[in-house]
């Protein structure tokens, strides 16, 4: 295997999903209905692999599962689309990454799934507000997803819902989630359809890094 260089991502990234607000799977737990299927995104704000620059490229993914994917209940399903925009150098470091050879917490997530239905190389647009009022990511044709932040008749003026330290956390440990409502999403690709609104939205920053320190 090729040696894994020091590396960093950082950014922001997102899901919609089916399950009701809020997701039963943020709080480790089994989802709605016991089945949940939908989108995660990310954007990397920052981010280098050894000495190639992944700053601004942005990963979509589309996913389905049934049962608590926390408690070893279920194997995720999923299919990944990478920005086009990447090189070949940089396509090679993504998928590196996000497959869980170079470590960090990419290689805990990778281990959650359980079928890779493949990898495509398109067009990806990314916005998530300054304030987190909402967040939205793009495939033409194929990805719609928009979500707005959650609120509510006890919810101060421009405050956001959140969660810290969230047990069943996407991007990892020690990171602060925001509640959101789906306002659209269509998903289409890996085999996957879906569409819905008013379902789950949760925004968290993510800033991993590798590879894992070597045991003495």
């Amino acid at each position: 295997m090729a040696t894994v260089p020091e590396w960093r991502l950082a950014g922001d990234w997102f899901d919609i999903c089916s399950c009701d607000i809020p997701c039963p799977c943020e709080f480790a737990q089994a989802p709605t209905n016991n089945a949940c299927q939908g989108m995660l995104a990310w954007h990397v704000r920052h981010g280098h692999f050894g000495e190639v620059q992944l700053d601004d490229l942005n990963l979509l993914a589309l996913a389905a599962f049934e049962g608590n994917v926390w408690a070893g209940e279920a194997a995720v399903a999923m299919g990944l689309f990478i920005d086009e925009s990447a090189d070949g150098q940089q396509r090679d470091a993504l998928q590196r990454i996000f497959a869980g050879e170079a470590g960090g917490w990419p290689a805990q997530f990778a281990a959650l799934v359980g079928e890779f239905r493949g990898i495509e190389f398109v067009p990806i647009t990314f916005e998530v507000a300054d304030d987190l009022a909402y967040w939205r990511a793009e495939i033409p044709n194929r990805v719609v997803g928009r979500a707005e932040a959650l609120t509510g008749p006890t919810t101060p003026p421009g405050q956001r819902v959140q969660m810290l330290n969230p047990p069943g956390s996407e991007v990892g440990p020690g990171q602060v989630a925001t509640w959101g409502r789906s306002v659209d999403v269509r998903t289409e690709g890996f085999g996957f359809q879906w569409s819905g609104e008013s379902r789950s939205s949760k925004h968290i920053p993510f800033d991993w890094a590798g590879p894992d320190p070597v045991s003495p």
